[in-house]
């Protein structure tokens, strides 16, 4: 099998959840040291997932107490519920099978660079967020502020007063059976929910 930079098959060979964990922890590697990133990736602990329908990659973290984006985290610091750790704690970074088989290798790789903001904020702050400061960072490493869905969402919900898109859904919840109820984050206007199978 042809290998990419020794590090693994080629993009388009891969065919198994380790090779696809190889190839991207590569990548990521090769990342850290082109775009700068802030990361220690020995602290990133990798899954596949097969059961995602939306996310084509998540970082998992522990819920950290006072923790927020802009205020760096001293990790040396023993925590307030008293269990130290030996530095930055870990997280996960968790792969989506489905995506990373509907993207090409260029939007698989700047899907990577997206999570790894949200990993370097993780390993800075204690927490990440898709704030001002993910999108100002995500933009510097020519990553995407969201990362485009791979599967069609059951409801979308539109402001009523500009029209713009502001959340979607795959299943009926409170916020789809309820939707003139809430605001949007755009305008403040009522929120309308529409099925685009529906459109077709």
């Amino acid at each position: 099998m042809a290998r990419e930079d020794n590090s693994g098959p080629e993009y388009d060979a891969i065919e198994t959840h380790g090779e696809l964990i190889r190839w991207s922890r590569a990548y990521c590697a090769r990342a850290v040291s082109e775009y700068g990133f802030d990361v220690e990736l020995a602290r990133v602990e990798w899954e596949v997932s097969t059961r995602s329908k939306r996310r084509a990659a998540a970082v998992k973290t522990p819920q950290l107490e006072d923790a927020s984006v802009g205020e760096p985290r001293d990790w040396s610091e023993r925590p307030s519920n008293g269990v130290a750790t030996d530095g930055v704690p870990s997280c996960t970074m968790s792969l989506s099978w489905r995506a990373f088989d509907k993207f090409g290798r260029d939007e698989w790789t700047e899907t990577l660079r997206h999570e790894l903001v949200h990993v370097e904020q993780f390993q800075t702050f204690g927490t990440t967020d898709h704030g001002p400061a993910f999108r100002r960072r995500a933009n510097s490493v020519d990553a995407p502020v969201h990362v485009r869905r791979f599967t069609d969402p059951k409801y979308v919900l539109s402001c009523t007063d500009c029209g713009d898109d502001v959340a979607y859904r795959y299943r009926t919840c409170k916020l789809v059976r309820q939707s003139s109820a809430y605001r949007s984050s755009c305008c403040g206007a009522a929120l309308t929910c529409r099925r685009p199978a529906e459109e077709e």
